[in-house]
């Protein structure tokens, strides 16, 4: 016996949004949690969640189920960012208010239902995908004696075997948004997919992590984030070559801030939206260009061109 699932399935394409109104920000802020992690999911969750009230009220829904774990950050990333829209939605949560208590639970009721799911027992990975990273989780990662295995990788071609030959890379950020690419002016997504392929090819943007998560457990993943990578350390090059010595030191701080409130769910609020304006302020100046040299996994940045340089050749 199968049950229906669902009643109407709707698809948005919300790339350019997600671009534009989130890893532009994410861009420009440098945001990182625990130093490490580019908030890949971190980022996306506010604007599903923006979505999904945007759907329900269109078609007057009264619940958001979603299908986040009871041990995982996504369940309060969904349900604030649902409840900071509209409170009166009520959630339903099957891995917390059902029986399913891990993914082979998940996978078993899948097929009791007759749902057809792209994952095994034998390769159970949890795998987060969108425009900015693959994240991968659980699994024979949950051991921290094992190595990760490389062929579980999307978009990165392990550095050992990324080409011999080093890649030259010229970034061009207005105002701290990259707008063009080796001087060809590209739209939003088309510079996040053109990165991600360059940097996937070169062996950039791996990264192995434990972090703690926001329900106080810690968690190992493995990160995808090649397009990210290579614009943060761009970025980063030029704001210091154009900022001021105390405004570097105290984005730093509040980069690592704005971190902290992504990752935990905490987009809609006031203090993102106030950290997001001292942000853009000083970002006024960040305009010029980055040339990186890739190769293997490494990325060495050579060159910075900008109009806006607080370096003075004459006097260093």
């Amino acid at each position: 016996h199968k049950v229906s699932v669902h009643q109407k399935y709707i698809v948005e394409d919300v790339k350019e949004e997600f671009v534009v109104d989130y890893l532009y920000k994410a861009i420009k802020s440098e945001a990182l949690y625990e130093q490490d992690y580019m908030l890949g999911t971190s980022f996306a969750r506010p604007l599903m969640a923006k979505k999904l009230v945007e759907i329900a009220h269109k078609e007057q829904a009264k619940y958001i189920c979603h299908g986040c774990t009871g041990k995982g950050n996504d369940q309060v990333r969904f349900e604030v960012g649902v409840k900071a829209q509209d409170p009166t939605i009520k959630i339903i949560a099957p891995w917390r208010i059902w029986d399913i208590k891990s993914r082979e639970d998940a996978i078993d009721y899948a097929k009791k239902v007759g749902v057809e799911v792209p994952v095994t027992k034998k390769k159970i990975y949890s795998v987060d995908r969108n425009l900015w990273h693959v994240s991968h989780e659980g699994g024979d990662l949950e051991d921290l004696k094992n190595e990760h295995k490389e062929d579980m990788y999307f978009m990165v071609t392990p550095p050992e075997k990324a080409k011999d030959e080093p890649t030259y890379l010229e970034i061009y950020f207005k105002k701290g948004v990259p707008v063009k690419i080796n001087g060809e002016f590209l739209n939003p997504v088309d510079i996040i997919d053109k990165l991600n392929t360059i940097g996937g090819e070169n062996g950039i943007g791996i990264a192995d992590i434990i972090e703690n998560r926001l329900v106080g457990m810690k968690s190992r993943g493995i990160y995808e984030t090649p397009a990210g990578t290579l614009l943060y350390a761009a970025h980063k090059k030029l704001e210091s070559v154009t900022l001021d010595k105390y405004t570097y030191q105290y984005k730093k701080l509040v980069s690592a801030q704005y971190g902290e409130l992504v990752y935990n769910g905490l987009w809609f609020t006031a203090l993102r939206e106030a950290i997001d304006a001292f942000v853009d302020k000083t970002q006024e100046n960040v305009t010029g260009t980055v040339k990186l040299k890739l190769y293997k996994g490494n990325i060495k940045p050579c060159s910075v061109d900008t109009e806006y340089a607080l370096y003075d050749e004459g006097i260093s």
